[in-house]
């Protein structure tokens, strides 16, 4: 079953105005399915066969004259690095032939070193990240708890019956496979400890001191597993804004595991009800509208343009979305009853950027219908949040 996605439009786009296009993101986000039906029309070799791969590297000119005349797709690419020097060549020679050589890969470090030093300019870069929310089949139908509770992992998404055995065998997989690939880590345990903590301060400030002293590793290495952890599309930061705002604001990002089944399994949050009914229900809620938020952009093929902005007196905004010139400002309630307080800090960040740049104030929450709060925000359905981030960026 192929389910429709966002990023096809970007995808085909790119293919008409770049020689190589590559769709990076998390294993197991439908990179693979992405490519094989939006460029059905392409030879098709994946780096996952043993045979491919050592012909590849072995005698990359050879390899590539299987494909002098037609599109192909290249899956895996991060296993044959020495095939980007070859791929340059081939597409210097005949630049004009645009959409020739398509690209899938997991392992963002290796990864986008060897782009950036062979392919710079050739190249059109594309993030697939697990379903947003409006991709998932049947969305309207489902409880916001049910879809934090099954994240976007599409053999989750697609079969939630088999997601503990799923999640167990991707964790242990991720583990076993990419880390020690991307990272020499020596101690598996203390790393597994790790990502659990930060599972644990899903949506909250990053403070590495404090996860170092909780799993006995210094900070540094904290550092180096933080980043095998964004490289590898397992967690998302999101960046404080401060820009002009003076100096007394938090200028430490925000931590969010970039699909919220993997961190309620590290959490162990036995269920969707307690999950959503526990001291940890608001901040998977706002990890959801977060990464909704990075996901749209990332189906256009943009940067996200998104911030968290808070002052040490206390005055905060969730989530900050820049777009079409205006600084749009949104506070995340797990509630069905909005006040103005809630938008108190949407208030005060507008006063900071003032006049021409302010843009939508909203409190998305669980509102049946849309509700004007006094002050001028105003109280959107979570429901209503994708097709808000549609209009967006359209």
């Amino acid at each position: 079953m192929y389910c429709s996605r966002r990023l096809a439009q970007a995808f085909q786009n790119a293919r008409q105005h770049f020689p190589a296009v590559l769709v990076t993101g998390p294993r197991q986000s439908g990179k693979t399915t992405f490519l094989r039906h939006e460029a059905a029309d392409c030879a098709y070799v994946s780096f996952d066969d043993p045979l491919q791969r050592q012909f590849a590297a072995q005698d990359p000119n050879g390899f590539l004259d299987q494909f002098r005349d037609c599109p192909v797709v290249f899956d895996e690419v991060q296993y044959v690095p020495g095939l980007f020097t070859y791929l340059k060549l081939r597409i210097d020679a005949q630049r004009e032939w645009n959409g020739r050589f398509l690209m899938s890969g997991s392992q963002q470090f290796q990864l986008m070193q060897n782009i950036s030093d062979s392919l710079a300019g050739r190249i059109a870069i594309l993030d697939l990240f697990p379903f947003s929310g409006s991709e998932v089949p049947g969305w309207e139908q489902i409880g916001l708890a049910e879809l934090i509770w099954r994240g976007g992992y599409p053999p989750v998404v697609l079969e939630p019956e088999h997601r503990e055995a799923w999640l167990s065998a991707y964790l242990q997989t991720y583990v076993e496979r990419d880390v020690r690939q991307l990272l020499a880590v020596k101690d598996l345990r203390a790393f597994e400890t790790f990502i659990g903590l930060c599972a644990a301060r899903h949506g909250q400030e990053l403070n590495l001191a404090d996860i170092g002293r909780d799993c006995g590793v210094s900070q540094p290495t904290c550092k180096g597993w933080l980043s095998v952890l964004e490289a590898s599309y397992v967690l998302w930061l999101l960046p404080p804004y401060f820009r002009n705002l003076g100096k007394r604001l938090i200028k430490t990002p925000k931590a969010y595991f970039v699909d919220s089944a993997l961190a309620a399994y590290l959490a162990r949050q036995p269920s969707s009800e307690a999950l959503w009914h526990g001291a940890a229900g608001g901040a998977f809620f706002e990890g959801w509208a977060v990464l909704e938020a990075a996901k749209a952009f990332a189906a256009r093929g943009l940067r996200p343009d998104v911030y968290f902005w808070r002052s040490q007196d206390g005055l905060e905004v969730d989530l900050l979305i820049h777009a079409a010139g205006k600084a749009h400002s949104l506070e995340i309630k797990q509630t069905a009853t909005p006040s103005a307080g809630h938008a108190q800090g949407l208030a005060q960040f507008d006063k900071l950027v003032g006049g021409a740049n302010s843009g939508d104030r909203l409190v998305v929450c669980t509102v049946s219908q849309r509700t004007p709060l006094p002050g001028g925000a105003v109280a959107l359905p979570w429901r209503e949040f994708p097709a808000w981030l549609e209009s967006l960026l359209r």
